[in-house]
């Protein structure tokens, strides 16, 4: 296994504990995801100037950064909403369509044509997501806020993905990943404001909770997806996000005390075999 395939291994796994700390809720939806970024915001912009990878060639490069921040930003702000009037099962389930999108956008503004182990990996992905959250949450799927919220979710996930792949082909990782957290947290601090959201007077169980979230699921995960991001295809690292569903489940049962059933078992098989099935190429192409 390729040093990037366990990048995006370990980071997938750092950012499944994401999931199960949400549903603690210890905090708002909104406050974990700005303090998510804001906590590892301070922890690595000092390291940033102190080695001195704040230098852009190009600094209208700024513009595309602050994009690919806003991006992120937004997909995590409209997740945890998405949730709060839904389920996570079901924001699970939209927001892990994913793939579909990077393929699609691909095609249409990178003029780059996914290969049909891609096709084919994301169809039996899907069928094994769908087979995890169980055909209830199917059918119970309603048209309404939440529905247009986890699709959104997963629209804004796919632009992120593939965004932040051109910029990683001119950037460093630390480059990219300090300023585009530095415009996500101005981001996220906005829209808190504006939601009337309290910063302060929180348990000293809801700091720990969120000096993980920002430590583990975002400065360690998306170093590690950046980092793979950077040296593998943007349709495989999409598609293989949707482990993360799978590795939640698992730290639910060990912290949360929660159940896995037989379904989800079935599920979890049929989603690596989808993941596997992209991965398969008789030639080991490093770049998108």
């Amino acid at each position: 296994m390729t040093k990037p395939r366990i990048a995006l291994f370990l980071g997938i796994l750092c950012i499944s504990i994401f999931p199960v700390i949400v549903r603690m809720n210890l905090t708002s939806g909104l406050i974990s995801a700005f303090y998510r970024m804001a906590i590892a915001t301070a922890i690595i912009l000092p390291f940033a100037i102190y080695k001195k990878k704040l230098y852009l060639e190009n600094y209208k490069t700024l513009l595309p950064i602050a994009v690919c921040g806003i991006l992120f930003a937004s997909d995590i702000a409209v997740w945890n909403i998405s949730i709060q009037h839904s389920s996570a099962t079901q924001a699970t389930l939209l927001t892990n369509l994913s793939p579909i999108w990077v393929g699609v956008f691909s095609f249409i503004f990178l003029s780059y044509r996914p290969r049909k182990s891609f096709w084919l990996g994301t169809l039996v992905a899907l069928i094994g997501m769908m087979t995890f959250v169980g055909i209830d949450t199917i059918l119970e799927l309603k048209l309404d806020t939440a529905f247009f919220l986890g699709i959104l979710s997963g629209v804004l996930y796919a632009l992120y993905i593939l965004t932040s792949k051109k910029l990683l082909a001119k950037l460093e990782v630390i480059t990219f990943i300090t300023y585009s957290m530095v415009f996500s947290t101005i981001f996220l601090f906005l829209i808190n404001m504006y939601f009337g959201e309290h910063f302060f007077g929180f348990s000293n169980k809801a700091w720990l909770s969120l000096l993980t979230q920002g430590i583990v699921c975002q400065l360690i995960a998306w170093l590690l997806i950046s980092y793979s991001t950077q040296n593998m295809r943007a349709t495989r690292v999409s598609l293989s996000l949707l482990s993360q569903a799978i590795f939640a489940t698992i730290l639910a049962a060990i912290f949360l005390n929660e159940k896995i059933t037989v379904v989800q078992m079935v599920g979890s098989v049929i989603i690596l075999a989808g993941i596997a099935t992209t991965f398969y190429d008789k030639n080991s192409i490093k770049n998108l």
